[in-house]
C-alpha cells in the first residue's frame, strides 16, 4: 500500500533532515488519514493514488503561479514536490496509450463527453491525468 511506502520514507526523511520531502510526505499521510477516518475503514489503493493525484494537481497549480510570478525559489521548492509525489503514481500511459485503452474500452465518435468520460474514469483510473484524458476523449468523439 502507498501509506506504507509515505510512511517509511517519511522516516528516512526525518533522519536526513529533509523538512521538505518531510512536509509533503506528513500531508500525504495525513491526507489518506483523513480520509480513512471519515470512510471508518481502511483507504482503498484506488483512494490513496486519487488522494496523491489531487495534490500533484494543487502542486503544479502552485508551480504554474511560482512561475507567473517569477519566483525562482518557490519554482524549485515545487519541482521537487512534484517529483515526490509522483513517485508514488503509477507509471502514467502517454496519449497514445490513452487513445488504444479508450478505443478499446468502446469510446467512439458521435458519443456525448458525459458518456465517454462515464467509460473513459473507471478505465484510465490512476493511469493517467484528468486533463490528457479529457483531451483525448474529445479528440476521439469529434
Amino acid at each position: 500500500m502507498i501509506k506504507d511506502a509515505v510512511f517509511e520514507q517519511l522516516k528516512q526523511a526525518m533522519r536526513d533532515k529533509d523538512s521538505l520531502k518531510k512536509g509533503v510526505l506528513q500531508l500525504v499521510k495525513a491526507a489518506i488519514d483523513l480520509q480513512a477516518k471519515e470512510q471508518g475503514a481502511p483507504v482503498s489503493e484506488q483512494d490513496e493514488i486519487s488522494i496523491i493525484q489531487r495534490e500533484v494537481k494543487q502542486t503544479e497549480q502552485a508551480l504554474e503561479g511560482a512561475e507567473q510570478a517569477g519566483r525562482d525559489d518557490l519554482i524549485a521548492d515545487e519541482k521537487r514536490k512534484l517529483e515526490i509525489l509522483t513517485a508514488f503514481l503509477p507509471k502514467q500511459l502517454s496519449e497514445e496509450e490513452v487513445v488504444a485503452v479508450l478505443t478499446e474500452a468502446g469510446v467512439t465518435t458521435g458519443m456525448n463527453m458525459g458518456e465517454a468520460m462515464k467509460i473513459a474514469k473507471p478505465a484510465l483510473a490512476g493511469k493517467t491525468d484528468g486533463k490528457t484524458m479529457a483531451k483525448v476523449v474529445k479528440a476521439l468523439i469529434s
